[in-house]
């Protein structure tokens, strides 16, 4: 009777253990993706108030950043994800259980913001090389000859947001790794109709 009891004592103790050690493991991984959402959060209003002060006047004209749809939409894909990184990292922070529901939505989620911020820097991209470099083909001339720090600014902005799309990148890796990791996919009407057969010929 005794060793009963001292084998059931020692199976709730090695049972809490294995419990606080896997609180523990989730608590500082929640506290590392909490500050990894953070850090979006910081370059995307750098990068955003980078832009929106980009504007040079001179004896050859004024230039703006407003003059540019690629760089507006720059500017509002740095201004979405800014928001998303907040709300993101303030619900990653909230200790609560991880459901499906709640794992599909932030991979989801990590997935578009990715490609929206990384189409913004790729668009900008194009626009920066072509006032460094021109456009023989359709005799567009460098610009930044003329507007050099304009030019500086706008190669500043779409660097950092460079940064955001590793940052992001990173981020669908952990939400597609917590959300393939936990859970079994959804069943397929193949599926279904496999373990049918199975039943029946059983």
């Amino acid at each position: 009777m005794g060793e009963k009891v001292g084998e059931a004592t020692a199976a709730v103790a090695e049972r809490r253990a294995e419990e606080a050690e896997e609180n523990g493991r989730d608590t500082t991984m929640r506290t590392a993706e909490t500050l990894l959402r953070l850090l979006p959060l910081g370059l995307c209003v750098a990068a955003l108030a980078v832009m929106l002060k980009n504007s040079q006047s001179n004896d050859y004209g004024q230039l703006s950043y407003s003059d540019l749809g690629a760089f507006k939409y720059l500017v509002h894909a740095n201004g979405i994800c800014a928001g998303y990184s907040l709300l993101s990292a303030v619900v990653t922070a909230v200790p609560r259980p991880s459901t499906m529901c709640r794992a599909w939505t932030f991979f989801l989620l990590d997935q578009l913001l990715t490609y929206i911020v990384l189409g913004a820097g790729a668009v900008s991209t194009e626009i920066v090389y072509l006032a460094y470099k021109g456009d023989k083909a359709v005799t567009w001339s460098a610009a930044c000859n003329s507007f050099g720090i304009f030019c500086h600014k706008a190669t500043t902005s779409v660097a950092i947001t460079f940064t955001v799309v590793a940052c992001y990148a990173g981020l669908s890796l952990i939400s597609s790794y917590r959300l393939f990791s936990r859970f079994d996919p959804p069943a397929t009407q193949s599926d279904n109709k496999g373990a049918e057969m199975a039943a029946f010929h059983a």
